[in-house]
């Protein structure tokens, strides 16, 4: 089989959604199947004149016969081109709707966008059961038309943690609204009688953004405990997974939550709140589960994660346990060539 991705531009960008994509381009190149990756420009999510003159070259391009999967970072930009779409057997790789994130305005544009191709589209298929219910509840896909497949995890070796003094708490994800920084860090301030430290890793996309969650750490008065590492990658990264005591996330959603699988797979305790497909992916026994953007409850939360050693010690066990249950990268190619095959 012949298949072409078409996905925004960088495709080495780190994030969640594109190491999913690297992952499964590698596990079809492994199975011996043909992949090119077609990086569209321009603007995306919300898609410009560029982005859009972008995909109808990428769509002309892709010769007769190939298969086609369009990450849905980019599929706003085919829009004026789903009759193409259908007719090519198009696949839509679904991470999170774009339409949940970003200023009121680019919402309502990208539903807009969104509602009205979701629906058409020979095949959608999503990254977790959460955000499968979503795109035929919200955005009228008939059920039939989605499928799941979910990220996998690599098998990792159990974190040994920072050895004190104090806690070690691990934060992942780029710094964007969706990603709830500003809850966590409230939440956290509200612990100052239990001696942490936060790591914050992640690139600083949104530049207005990160400057106001720097600032919001010194109104907070967390400088000497707070740290923003930047993008972190490779042997680093791991080395930052190894040495936490504690994972926490405060996403508003989350289409998977791939960085708290990850520090489930090392065995670490994880405190996040329920936005989107992480209530579903972390075992209440091997952490903490909040509403998303409840700063009290996210509070009362962490403080028996970090204050209770003996609660810490057990939650780390069940999350190495529930670690070693995750999908692993090895058969999620395949899984996703059979949904391909359902179009």
């Amino acid at each position: 089989m012949s298949i072409a991705l078409l996905v925004p531009g960088p495709y080495e960008t780190v994030s969640g959604g594109y190491n999913y994509d690297r992952r499964l381009v590698e596990g079809f190149r492994a199975l011996g199947e043909t992949v090119d990756v077609v990086e569209l420009s321009g603007r995306h999510p919300l898609p410009d004149a560029a982005a859009e003159a972008s995909a109808r070259a990428a769509l002309n391009a892709v010769p007769e016969g190939v298969r086609i999967i369009a990450d849905g970072l980019g599929l706003p930009a085919f829009a004026p081109l789903a009759e193409a779409l259908v007719a090519r057997g198009a696949v839509g790789l679904i991470h999170h709707p774009t339409a949940l994130e970003g200023e009121k305005a680019q919402r309502d544009a990208l539903r807009a966008i969104e509602g009205a191709l979701f629906p058409r589209m020979p095949r959608l298929v999503a990254t977790s059961r959460l955000t499968a219910q979503r795109l035929v509840r919200d955005f009228g896909v008939e059920a039939t038309r989605v499928g799941i497949v979910e990220p996998g995890t690599d098998p990792a070796p159990r974190a040994r943690g920072s050895g004190g003094p104090g806690v070690a708490v691990l934060s992942v994800g780029t710094l964007i609204p969706r990603k709830g920084y500003d809850v966590l860090l409230r939440a956290l301030a509200g612990i100052l009688d239990v001696e942490w430290r936060l790591t914050i890793v992640g690139a600083a996309r949104d530049a207005v953004h990160a400057a106001g969650l720097g600032a919001l750490v010194e109104e907070l008065g967390l400088g000497r405990r707070v740290e923003f590492a930047g993008e972190v990658t490779g042997p680093a990264l791991e080395g930052l997974y190894d040495g936490a005591d504690v994972f926490a996330l405060a996403s508003h959603w989350e289409g998977y939550g791939m960085a708290a699988a990850e520090a489930l797979a090392r065995g670490l305790p994880v405190s996040v709140t329920a936005g989107g497909a992480l209530g579903e992916l972390v075992p209440l026994e091997a952490g903490s589960v909040s509403p998303p953007g409840d700063v009290v409850s996210l509070t009362k939360a962490l403080r028996r994660v970090l204050f209770d050693t003996e609660l810490r010690a057990a939650m780390a066990e069940a999350a190495w346990a529930a670690g070693q249950r995750l999908p692993r990268w090895d058969d999620r190619a395949a899984a996703f060539i059979a949904e391909m095959g359902r179009v």
